[in-house]
């Protein structure tokens, strides 16, 4: 029988259509969020994750920052579908956005000076797991949600906003809401050009 974390992680989709109807209440996305970045994994226990949660208004300005930052660089007559995309994220509830703690990362670069090269590569990992904690817990919840990343481009509008470390690298954005609009089909690649087992 398929556990319950497997079919959470089955039924875990990329939501675009969301809103700002409250689907539980904001102590319980932080106590989710808090429970997930203290149980997801790390490379050597780094525990490099750094998450941010913006709600209310911190949310809606971090998609006016990304509309800001993009009007910069998309020219005028192509906008509007930018426009249309950006406000689509912030006709949400919320946003998570995730970073990784840089001081840490060298740190572990200098401790083991034989892996460190690889130490961004699990630093990368490392995000991916809470990201995917995170995403799958707030659908069980009741939220939609999708990945971002409008990175490098808002990072420092980002820094200043909010007054965070400039160490914090940011890696993506999750904005969250409750789902107005059934998620994509779902296409799959056959399993057996992806798994391989051998007994």
């Amino acid at each position: 029988m398929m556990s319950n974390f497997l079919e959470a992680i089955k039924n875990r989709r990329s939501y675009y259509g969301i809103s700002k109807e409250q689907v539980v209440s904001d102590e319980k996305i932080q106590k989710i969020v808090n429970e997930a970045v203290l149980h997801t994994p790390s490379a050597f226990n780094s525990q490099s994750t750094r998450v941010v949660v913006l709600l209310g208004e911190n949310h809606d300005k971090v998609w006016d920052i990304t509309a800001d930052e993009l009007r910069k660089i998309v020219p005028a007559e192509n906008f509007a579908s930018t426009e249309e995309k950006i406000n689509s994220f912030k006709a949400g509830y919320g946003t998570v956005l995730f970073f990784e703690e840089q001081e840490v990362v060298e740190g572990l670069q200098k401790q083991f000076a034989s892996y460190a090269d690889n130490f961004p590569v699990w630093s990368a990992h490392t995000s991916a797991m809470h990201q995917l904690v995170i995403w799958t817990a707030l659908e069980e919840a009741g939220f939609g949600a999708s990945l971002q990343h409008y990175n490098p481009l808002i990072d420092e509008a980002v820094q200043v906003k909010w007054d965070l470390p400039g160490t914090w690298k940011l890696v993506a954005q999750m904005p969250f809401g409750k789902p107005t609009a059934e998620p994509g089909q779902k296409e799959f690649k056959p399993l057996e050009e992806r798994v391989k087992v051998f007994k």
